[in-house]
């Protein structure tokens, strides 16, 4: 059993990473850092909100410095401890770096209906998303400019954990489990990182009525496993940068989803620029395959809803499943 010396969290505001990174500390024994607790109370100080303090940092270095120097401190010690931070990733070599992502819809109704501060409150939930999305494009753009890295490329992290439908229990467990070296391993010597996805936000690239034989109760839960774990058999997976699809593995997904799962274990082929296959990028990939039609038969025939990406919305083709040209 491996164990790394520490493990640090970053992600989606909402998506869970405070009640998931208290209760690992706990059962781990490890001390806990919050930097966004820091930050509340860096604006709390100042009279700002949370957003107003982000944007405040991309004029003023010195908010930014001294969190990061904290940050520094704390890595070098060795201490292993949990960290819950936007940026702990880049300071820390020896962890587990964990990135927990959200339906934003979803994101921002956790966000509401949480006790609200002087630092960070809203009046609704259009709000709520609108503000988050504001809030992490600044950290983003902020990131980017004073360290050259980008926070949204998923291969900063050894783990991501889409949290839309997982209860806090099943991610503490499945973490710890990554983290104590009996879930993942192969996927993380292979190239890191290992991915939880919500079965229900995943993309096809292929053909729903090639799956019609696995569609009984039986099968699918011989595919998709007991539901106490996730997909013994990772899927491969690409991302464009907001959407993750499929490049092997649509029968296992498609069991997944009929089975209820809120994770599923896949491993990312490419993200964004990156070749899927023939030197493809993920994103072209994406927009040639995930055609209209074609998602709009997967979701028929699950009973599920997958937004239109912005490529098919502006194909200027059909695209309801069934009419001439959609997806086949």
């Amino acid at each position: 059993m491996t164990v790394r010396q520490s493990i640090v969290f970053n992600g989606d505001l909402g998506s869970g990473k405070s009640t998931v990174s208290v209760e690992i500390a706990k059962r781990l024994g490890l001390r806990r850092v919050s930097v966004g607790d820091l930050y509340r109370q860096m604006a709390q100080e100042r009279q700002m909100t949370a957003l107003q303090l982000n944007l405040h940092a991309e004029l003023d270095q010195a908010v930014d410095g001294y969190v990061d120097q904290l940050q520094r401190d704390i890595a070098a010690s060795g201490e292993s401890l949990v960290m819950d931070s936007r940026l702990a990733w880049h300071f820390f070599t020896d962890a587990l770096k964990v990135h927990m992502i959200t339906e934003p819809t979803e994101a921002a109704r956790r966000v509401l209906a949480r006790p609200s501060g002087p630092a960070e409150s809203y009046t609704s939930l259009e709000e709520a998303r609108a503000k988050l999305r504001e809030r992490s494009e600044s950290e983003r753009g902020r990131f980017i400019v004073r360290y050259g890295v980008d926070k949204a490329r998923l291969r900063n992290y050894d783990l991501v954990c889409d949290t839309t439908r997982a209860d806090p229990e099943q991610v503490i467990q499945h973490v710890i489990d990554v983290y104590e070296g009996r879930l993942g391993a192969d996927v993380l010597r292979a190239g890191r990182p290992l991915l939880l996805l919500d079965p229900n936000r995943v993309y096809p690239t292929e053909d729903v009525s090639t799956l019609r034989g696995l569609w009984d109760a039986d099968a699918a839960a011989e595919t998709a496993g007991n539901g106490a774990e996730p997909e013994p058999e990772p899927l491969s997976i690409g991302y464009t940068g907001e959407y993750f699809f499929v490049v092997d593995g649509h029968r296992r997904l498609s069991a997944a989803v009929r089975a209820g799962l809120p994770m599923v274990a896949a491993r990312l082929v490419a993200e964004v620029d990156e070749p899927v296959v023939g030197g493809i990028s993920a994103l072209d990939f994406f927009t040639a395959q995930a055609r209209p039609g074609l998602i709009h038969d997967w979701e028929d025939a699950h009973g599920i809803t997958l937004p239109l990406p912005e490529h098919a919305l502006l194909s200027g083709g059909p695209v309801l499943a069934g009419e001439p040209g959609a997806g086949v």
